[in-house]
C-alpha cells in the first residue's frame, strides 16, 4: 500500500510539473488574462481520472497555487486569487468523478466536466472581481461570459480531444 501512495504522489508531482510547463506554451493570450495553451489542463485531468477525485482535487489545487505564484500576474482583490487560481484550477480535480470506469468515454466526460467547471469559475471571477473591465453599460455577467468563452471554448475543445486520444495509453503507465 505504501508503494502505491508513493507512486501516486510522484505521479501527481510529475503531472503538476508538466501542466505548469505546458501553461507557458500559449497559442493565444488574452489582454486581461486567460489563454489557450498547449493542453496545460490535460495532465491534471488525467491524474484525477486515474487516481480519483480526492487526489485529483489536491493535485489541481497545488497546480492552481503554482499558477498564481509562478504566473507573474497581479490580482485586484484577494477574492480573485481564490476564484481564479485556487478554485479555478482546483475544480479540474472533479474529473475524478469519472475515475471508476477506466474508458475513453468516461475520460472524455471527466475532461468536459472539469473544463466546464473551470469556465464557471472564471466567469464568476470576471463578473464579481473583474467587472470594471466591462464596457460601460454592459452587464458584467454577459461581458464575463463572452470574454472568457473566447479562450475557454478552444481550450476546452483541445483538452477534451487530447484526453480522449491519450487516456488509454497514459492509463497503462500512470496506474
Amino acid at each position: 500500500m505504501k508503494n502505491n501512495s508513493t507512486k501516486s504522489l510522484v505521479t501527481a508531482g510529475l503531472c503538476i510539473a508538466l501542466s505548469q510547463i505546458l501553461s507557458y506554451l500559449k497559442v493565444l493570450e488574452m489582454p486581461q488574462g486567460g489563454s489557450v495553451t498547449c493542453g496545460s489542463m490535460v495532465p491534471i485531468i488525467l491524474f484525477a481520472l486515474i487516481y480519483g477525485m480526492g487526489p485529483g482535487l489536491l493535485a489541481a489545487f497545488v497546480y492552481g497555487l503554482l499558477q498564481f505564484v509562478l504566473g507573474g500576474v497581479f490580482s485586484l482583490h484577494p477574492l480573485s486569487i481564490i476564484i481564479d487560481y485556487l478554485l479555478g484550477f482546483g475544480v479540474l480535480g472533479f474529473a475524478g468523478i469519472f475515475s471508476a470506469k477506466k474508458n475513453t468515454i468516461s475520460a472524455t466526460l471527466g475532461a468536459l466536466l472539469a473544463s466546464c467547471l473551470r469556465f464557471v469559475m472564471v466567469v464568476l471571477s470576471g463578473a464579481v472581481v473583474w467587472k470594471a473591465y466591462a464596457p460601460e453599460g454592459m452587464n458584467p455577467w454577459i461581458y464575463s461570459i463572452t470574454y472568457n468563452a473566447s479562450y475557454m471554448i478552444p481550450e476546452t475543445i483541445l483538452t477534451v480531444i487530447l484526453v480522449a486520444l491519450l487516456f488509454k495509453r497514459v492509463y497503462k503507465f500512470m496506474k
